[in-house]
């Protein structure tokens, strides 16, 4: 083991289209799949309805619309990444699901060029993994519904 304190990070992954997202594992309550979903009337575009967890009710926040994506295709159902904000639980509509990567901080760069957008405001940076790019999400900026419009 090297005597140079590197920063170890886990994230739980997970795929929005094209791009590898990752939320500090910290941060995850549970990851479930797709859950029938109530809508909410007058709501922001992003939330796509609340769902039933164990009786607990949970906004859904379709990351396609905050990263201004297309929607996902007829018939493709989402899957839920539930994230905790301080007292409460938020839903994190994902396209797929994927493994928690162990991370160190001498990977971590600010966000790159290439990504733009809304999502260059919903990442805190990236980790250069081996053949990917792992886009570390800022969960209160991506639950935050009142940003865009």
């Amino acid at each position: 083991m090297s005597s140079t304190t590197t920063t170890m990070n886990q994230f739980s992954t997970f795929r929005v289209a094209d791009q590898l997202f990752g939320v500090d594992v910290g941060r995850v309550q549970e990851v479930i799949r797709y859950q029938p979903m109530t809508p909410v009337p007058m709501a922001r575009p992003a939330v796509a309805g609340l769902i039933n967890l164990r009786g607990q009710v949970v906004t859904a926040v379709d990351l396609r619309v905050q990263l201004g994506l297309p929607p996902r295709a007829e018939g493709e159902l989402p899957l839920n990444v539930v994230v905790r904000t301080g007292e409460e639980a938020v839903s994190l509509l994902v396209d797929s699901i994927g493994d928690v990567v162990d991370t160190t901080g001498d990977l971590f760069e600010a966000p790159p060029e290439t990504v733009s957008g809304p999502a260059r405001e919903l990442i805190s940076g990236a980790y250069k993994l081996e053949g990917k790019l792992l886009l570390a999400l800022d969960v209160d900026r991506a639950v935050d519904v009142d940003r865009t419009s």
